[in-house]
């Protein structure tokens, strides 16, 4: 291609041509052409830039032909590959590269299915949630998801902490624990899924955790296991040394023994659960407390084979309302003081229950022998349908046909029935306190007890050795005449054994 430069060469050679061939005359000629100098470098002067004026249309022409080919040519190219199904030219000419397939977190969401977890109830998916929960742990907010419709099998496990704060475990799938009691490691028959250590952490959805226990309940290796084991040690959630620990919204169902329990923990809130087992599934507690303190349970539905709520040694500052409970056991304090051991329950409150077909309804029940102290203690506004025992305090709990007489016990004193209604079973009150030490400063307040039709149950009323005082109306009337009055004496020995525990 001729540039700029090559032609401006060659103007200027045309250019000294003609001033070489305007100085070459000689002086002869410009004494005879004196007269038509004028006119001749004129007609010299125009045919010069008449030749300069050629010459530079001619290289633009070229120039301008060259250029049109090669857009020419250009465009064919394009479109050539254009006719082949491929993409036309961009800056980059290569093509962008497929993103890889990703599998983390999205944000502070850690799906247990982006680590693994295949969610058809078969496949062993522990070790996805044990992913998911390990990436979560360390993000502040972060949420541990379990997707909904589908089934997750969690072989034991135990997630723990120490967590970044506000950790949540959002359950809208199914979790199913192993159905065979052998599948169960034997190093972990303690517990199903362990919490251990948590903060500020929360379990919600509408999913169900299943602890398809209705083949451990018909195993004679389940009756073996209980034997060898402490009572209520096979949980499903267990919740160990946490504080400020949120459960709500979720279904707990068919726990092999009990379904929920809080240890060594403080700042327990439980709202708008479901718990629910057959009401011949041995031992199945539905929530069960243990040295644990500040706790609300509210607004759920618990139907058992054991306790709805059993609340044991440690505990303080408990309480439990709006809650519908049965078939089960009731709502137990106990049992306590077992083997001679401290047992030690203070500011509990039970109000606002609904009680159905349970065996008992509010109990306390201690073990004879044991040391320590129940204070402080209210149920109250609590209504009982053909429940067998609607109040109870046994201090000769056994679990046995024959228990050994034992003069030490754990000392009740602040109980308060009030507003307990409805039909029962057998027997309306059942107050059987200790030879050694009586229970003192118990009330009862507008107990309205009627018998049931299916069962009609014993009228008389059983108060042993219990001291307090009775309020009308009564129904039956022989709750009036159930306490003892007095008892200065008996107070100021319960008194002393405060000191164990506080």
């Amino acid at each position: 291609m001729t540039s700029l430069y090559e032609v401006q060469y060659h103007l200027k050679i045309l250019e000294f041509s003609l001033l070489v061939l305007h100085f070459s005359r000689s002086d002869k000629q410009k004494g005879r052409e004196g007269m038509k100098r004028n006119t001749s470098f004129s007609l010299l002067f125009f045919l010069s830039l008449l030749v300069i004026f050629f010459v530079t249309f001619s290289i633009i022409s070229v120039e301008a032909r060259k250029t049109n080919s090669m857009k020419k040519l250009h465009k064919r190219h394009k479109d050539s590959h254009s006719s082949n199904g491929h993409t036309r030219w961009s800056h980059s000419p290569c093509p962008t590269p497929t993103p890889r397939p990703y599998y983390g977190p999205q944000g502070s969401t850690f799906d247990v299915l982006s680590f693994g977890a295949k969610g058809n109830g078969v496949s062993d998916d522990s070790e996805a949630l044990l992913a998911a929960w390990k990436g979560a742990c360390k993000v502040a907010g972060a949420t541990v998801k379990i997707p909904a419709q589908l089934k997750f099998l969690i072989k034991p496990v135990t997630l723990q902490g120490p967590c970044m704060p506000d950790l949540t475990l959002q359950i809208d799938g199914t979790l199913l624990a192993p159905p065979e009691a052998s599948s169960w490691p034997k190093s972990s028959l303690f517990q199903w899924i362990n919490f251990k250590w948590v903060q500020n952490f929360t379990i919600k959805g509408s999913g169900t955790v299943d602890g398809q226990g209705c083949n451990w309940w018909s195993s004679s290796e389940f009756y073996d296991i209980q034997v060898k084991l402490p009572q209520n040690h096979i949980q499903a959630i267990r919740f160990y040394s946490s504080n400020f620990v949120t459960v709500r919204d979720i279904r707990i169902i068919n726990s092999p023994l009990c379904h929920l329990k809080f240890d060594n923990s403080n700042g327990i809130k439980v709202d708008n659960i479901t718990i629910s087992s057959p009401e011949n599934s041995p031992n199945t507690d539905g929530i069960h407390l243990q040295n644990t303190h500040d706790v609300e349970i509210q607004r759920s539905i618990i139907e058992t084979g054991d306790d709805c709520i059993s609340i044991q040694t440690g505990c303080s500052n408990i309480h439990v309302h709006h809650i519908n409970c049965g078939p089960g056991h009731g709502i137990s304090l106990g049992g306590l003081g077992k083997d001679k051991s401290v047992a030690c329950v203070s500011d509990i409150t039970v109000e606002d229950i609904s009680m159905k077909n349970t065996l008992y309804g509010a109990r306390i029940k201690t073990w004879q022998g044991g040391i320590g102290m129940v204070k402080n203690v209210s149920f109250s506004r609590i209504q009982v349908y053909e429940v067998m025992f609607p109040i109870m305090i046994d201090q000769y709990y056994c679990d046995k046909q024959i228990c050994k007489n034992q003069t030490g016990t754990v000392v009740i004193s602040g109980v308060k029935f009030d507003k307990i209604s409805g039909t029962y079973g057998m027997q309306p009150v059942h107050l059987a306190c200790s030879n050694s030490i009586p229970c003192t400063d118990v009330d009862l307040t507008d107990i309205q007890l009627s018998p049931s039709a299916k069962y009609r149950g014993l009228q008389q009323t059983v108060c042993w050795n219990s001291y307090g005082k009775s309020q009308g109306p009564l129904l039956p009337s022989s709750i009036d005449y159930c306490l003892r009055s007095g008892g200065g004496l008996i107070k100021r020995i319960a008194r002393s054994h405060d000191r164990v525990c506080y």
